[in-house]
């Protein structure tokens, strides 16, 4: 057998279409239907009944358990979903995956594909240039499919025949007559296949050509598609290793649900192939699977229409054996979802957050593995961003009443200043978060929620500039030896009072970003407004009390100061609540009719 490097390449090559075509088809729906994935996960998953559903449904649909699982593991990481729930989606995710395998095995042989893939080529591209994004979309799915099965069509014309070359045959015989190790050996080997390549349906699309050849016996193929669902773990795991620690025990929770079901698979897996096989053979009448590796290990020739005949038997048989051993897995596993908490918990300790360090809680710098739902994990974040710059406020207004020049004063003024470093990061973090996020295939829908998480995060910051800026004016009032009296501090405390309250609102808002209305928004122009107003009141009042010798014009200074930056406080709230109405404004455009600036009648003046 002539088997050159030219040749290996393009095998290589047809492996890589094949994964191609997977990616560019789960892309397409997932820009399809993001934010309807991000619902599905976030509300179908009240029970385990209901995630384990959920996991089905959107494994089917994505083509990919790689990728439903990593976005299981992404809204642990957000918070979004508890562990126990998670549990269930990915339980479901690995039944799901067999559903590609019916589509490869059934269209592969059944159907001569190979036909119909240049027709579905012509009609998808011209759809990726349409200015409607939903028909793009549409279009990128179609042509991830035709890759898909152009990349099983490549693979199968370039593996060797080794039917040409008998030494080979019988080398690779050695490996596949050893009994019980065979098996364990070629489910090691579809493992690490796998981990490589990060994909357990191109790791069946290489066993099911492998074994329609006639290289490996049915009871080797189904010990390899064994070993390639451990091996499709390692993609949760990679996308949970920048995440926190329940992400990290989700990822953890699927290699257990996949490596426990090996195990006992393993176990019984001579009868558990036997009764594959007489269900593929005498309940469906489909034929033997293992008919078509007897037959040529026997020298036997064989027609086209039995050839076929064999094949499809064999690929049916396959897809059965993962299809069956997923589901008793499910059934059996499903009720141990608790004890799986457990056992994650106890390999996985939570360290308890420190406030006052730099530290990240939802965004990480691993593997971006579903942009769409990439940006729930950074809006989660900007609040917890938002939430901490509140406790900087709170410190503020502490400094306020704290004698300069104490401890405790330069204790809170060293906090302060630490919170502001933590801000400057934290920004800097979520903002290059988006950007990677905006790099990835997004809706336009998707893009104006990036675009919008990047004002806010940046206003957010401006938020905690002004918060040290006050205890900065501060100190400088100390070093000039300025002295508040009771009117001072009884303005400087409304003024707080009412940035505060417009915090409090903004919090709400971002909180619920998704379905924050109009009421909501209402409540931070009218709170703004209010700031705006007592502003006025003090700088009008300040220069009648200078006049009136009620307080020295150094005093009036710094007061003034510290009352204008707290007014520049409530105008960062207020762009916050702006970019929360631009959200709104886009969802309800078809319905509401709502005019640009309406509901903010400053907003355009800005």
């Amino acid at each position: 057998m002539d088997y050159s490097l030219v040749d290996f390449l393009a095998l290589l090559g047809a492996v890589c279409l094949f994964l191609y075509g997977m990616k560019i088809m789960s892309e397409g729906l997932q820009k399809t239907a993001g934010n309807r994935l991000r619902s599905i996960l976030a509300w179908m998953t009240k029970n385990r009944l209901m995630g384990v559903i959920t996991g089905v449904v959107i494994t089917a649909l994505i083509q990919s358990s790689s990728a439903s699982v990593s976005m299981v593991v992404s809204f642990v990481n957000a918070g979004l979903m508890p562990l126990e729930q998670s549990m269930a989606v990915s339980f479901g995710a690995a039944l799901g995956t067999t559903f590609t395998d019916w589509i490869v095995a059934i269209f592969g042989f059944k159907v001569k594909m190979t036909v119909l893939l240049l027709p579905l080529l012509a009609f998808a591209v011209p759809m990726i240039f349409m200015k409607n994004n939903r028909y793009k979309n549409i279009g990128e799915l179609i042509i991830g499919f035709v890759f898909l099965f152009m990349g099983l069509d490549a693979i199968s014309a370039n593996v060797p025949d080794l039917s040409k070359s008998p030494e080979i045959f019988a080398s690779l015989q050695q490996y596949t007559s050893m009994g019980w190790l065979s098996i364990l050996i070629f489910t090691l080997v579809g493992c690490l296949v796998t981990m490589v390549i990060q994909s357990s349906a191109a790791t069946f699309a290489i066993v099911l050509v492998m074994a329609t050849k006639g290289w490996i016996s049915f009871e080797i193929a189904c010990a390899m598609v064994l070993g390639a669902s451990v091996g499709t773990a390692i993609t949760p795991i990679l996308a949970s290793l920048g995440g926190n620690a329940e992400a990290k025990k989700a990822a953890l929770g699927h290699v257990l649900f996949n490596a426990f079901g090996a195990v006992w698979v393993l176990a019984v897996f001579i009868p558990f192939v036997a009764m594959v096989t007489w269900v593929v053979k005498d309940l469906l009448h489909t034929g033997d699977p293992n008919a078509l590796y007897s037959n040529l290990k026997q020298g036997l020739t064989l027609d086209a229409a039995t050839m076929a005949q064999q094949q499809v038997a064999m690929s049916i048989g396959m897809s059965m054996f993962h299809t069956i051993y997923k589901l008793c897995n499910l059934l059996i596993m499903i009720w141990f979802t608790k004890i799986y908490v457990k056992i994650v918990n106890a390999l996985i300790k939570t360290k308890k957050n420190r406030e006052e360090e730099f530290q990240l809680k939802y965004i990480s710098g691993g593997l971006l593995s579903a942009s769409e739902l990439n940006i729930t994990q950074a809006q989660r974040e900007i609040v917890v961003f938002a939430e901490r710059v509140e406790r900087m406020l709170g410190m503020v207004k502490t400094l306020v009443h704290t004698k300069t020049g104490t401890v405790e004063f330069n204790k809170l003024l060293s906090r302060i200043e630490k919170y502001e470093d933590i801000s400057d990061r934290m920004e800097y973090e979520i903002g290059s978060y988006l950007n990677k996020v905006l790099d990835g295939r997004l809706s336009s829908e998707a893009k104006l929620r990036v675009s919008t998480l990047l004002s806010i995060d940046s206003e957010i910051e401006s938020i905690a500039d002004s918060c040290n800026n006050i205890a900065k004016t501060l100190v400088r009032k100390e070093e000039a030896d300025a002295h508040f009296n009771d009117y001072n501090y009884q303005n400087i405390d409304v003024m707080l009072k009412l940035v505060s309250e417009a915090m409090s609102n903004m919090l709400a808002v971002l909180c619920d970003l998704d379905n924050v209305t109009s009421e909501d928004l209402m409540r931070g122009y009218n709170k703004e407004r209010e700031i705006n107003n007592f502003r006025n009141q003090c700088r009008t009042e300040n220069i009648e009390n200078i006049n009136q010798k009620k307080y020295p014009y150094k005093a009036g200074i710094f007061y003034m100061d510290i009352v204008c930056e707290a007014e520049k406080l409530g105008d960062f709230i207020v762009n916050v609540i702006d970019g929360a109405e631009d959200l709104m404004r886009h969802r309800n455009a078809t319905a509401s009719g709502v005019a640009r600036g309406e509901l903010n009648p400053e907003k355009t003046a800005k």
